[in-house]
């Protein structure tokens, strides 16, 4: 059994929902990622983004986007992120999804990426710009690697199209819960409660729902529709206002473990 099938048996077995967190990598700089990362874990994260910046972003808001210009600036590269990834597998147990554009994999090659990513521990990859009708020749190498392919379910997906991504669809499935950008928006719960009903229907994959989640209150009622919540803009914003801050890590940690705390409560809506 693969490390995300594994996390979401063991939550259902406790009855408890996902917190998937998403950071960008570099941000502010890997220093400090390498020090969030098992922070995260430790205060309840079951599933962690890492957001491999990218100059040309369609889907991060503005947050994201400028902790990726600046991560950028400080030399956060999708080499240097592997790197990092690999250097704390042994000390970090969740599973770990590669949030990126096609873009930086294709510069480093399908294949070295699944390889490279593999040997890290990877365990997902979740590639905005890349359509399932494009996706076959990175899958190539990913899916005999062992890493998952995260797809994006959007309110604006068709039922046809819905079927024919979810038959590809490996690890869980991503509802975007607004139509724009990270972290702009509220979440839409009632057409989210719907649409991850119709999701539901035609995949036994876990469904979790991000963009606009930010509080635990947010987490809570997407718990009660869904197997997990994703934050990330709200976990990029916090770091950067606590950038310098020795006690940075410790603030993202309380801020992480209000969210699975929520997480953890019966749900309902």
């Amino acid at each position: 059994m693969k490390r995300i099938e594994k996390t979401f048996a063991e939550l259902k077995r406790k009855g408890e929902k996902a917190l998937v967190a998403y950071i960008t990598a570099g941000y502010p700089d890997l220093d400090t990622t390498r020090r969030l990362i098992p922070a995260l874990e430790n205060a309840g994260v079951d599933i962690l983004e890492v957001g491999v910046p990218f100059s040309d972003p369609t889907a991060d808001g503005p947050v994201i986007q400028a902790a990726s210009q600046a991560a950028l600036k400080k030399g956060a590269t999708l080499t240097r992120i592997l790197d990092l990834v690999g250097d704390l597998r042994g000390a970090v147990g969740i599973p770990i999804v590669l949030f990126s554009y096609y873009n930086p994999i294709f510069s480093m090659g399908n294949e070295s990426f699944a390889r490279r990513a593999s040997a890290a521990g990877v365990d997902g990859v979740l590639v905005v710009d890349l359509p399932a009708e494009e996706a076959g020749e990175l899958r190539r190498h990913t899916d005999p690697a062992g890493i998952d392919f995260i797809s994006l379910v959007a309110p604006t997906t068709g039922t046809d199209r819905v079927k024919k991504i979810l038959r590809a669809a490996t690890g869980f499935v991503y509802y975007i819960s607004v139509t724009g950008v990270t972290g702009t928006r509220d979440p839409e719960l009632e057409e989210t409660r719907a649409n991850v009903e119709a999701i539901r229907s035609l995949t036994k994959l876990p469904v979790v729902v991000g963009f606009g989640v930010s509080t635990p209150e947010q987490a809570r009622r997407v718990g009660g529709m869904a197997d997990g919540a994703v934050v990330g803009s709200a976990f990029v914003r916090l770091i950067g206002e606590r950038a310098g801050d020795p006690g940075m890590a410790a603030a993202v940690g309380d801020y992480a473990a209000s969210l699975k705390a929520a997480l953890r409560r019966r749900p309902s809506v």
